[in-house]
């Protein structure tokens, strides 16, 4: 059984992402071409330093990658995903998008998507799991702020 806050190691990931809302839309980001999984779009984020909780993370991860700043909600969602070269674990929070305009500081891309346009984009195999949970979770799109 593997620990929820053991610290990344060599072929394990842990990740913090954010779903992050504001006024019923969601927040997706482009990953780098060239990159692991790059051109395929996904929940802002990225890997916990050591010691860091991942609120903590989320928070600097999407200062670092967007140049926004989020409230840190709830525990939506983890997830565990086996990819060839890595196993990943993702911890999705919600958060609120609290100031900041997105730019395209540490992505290829950024957007705000809302329910019906959410699944017309493509995500790596790790974030999918939990597309269709989102879609068909109306109240998180109403009560999102």
């Amino acid at each position: 059984m593997v620990a929820a806050h053991h610290l990344s190691s060599p072929g394990h990931v842990e990740v913090a992402a954010g779903l992050v809302f504001h006024q019923g839309r969601l927040l997706i980001t482009r990953r780098p071409a060239g990159t692991h999984l790059g051109g395929l779009w996904e929940f802002p984020g990225g890997k916990r330093e050591p010691h860091e909780t991942f609120e903590a993370c989320l928070q600097r991860e999407l200062r670092e990658e967007l140049g926004i700043e989020v409230e840190v909600g709830p525990l939506w969602c983890t997830v565990q995903h086996e990819y060839p070269e890595v196993r990943v674990q993702i911890h999705f929070y919600l958060c609120r998008w609290r100031a900041g305009e997105p730019r395209a500081l540490g992505c290829a891309a950024w957007k705000w998507v809302d329910r019906r346009t959410l699944r017309r984009h493509r995500f790596p195999a790790a974030d999918a799991q939990l597309l269709e949970q989102l879609v068909q979770t109306r109240k998180v799109w109403e009560s999102a702020g």
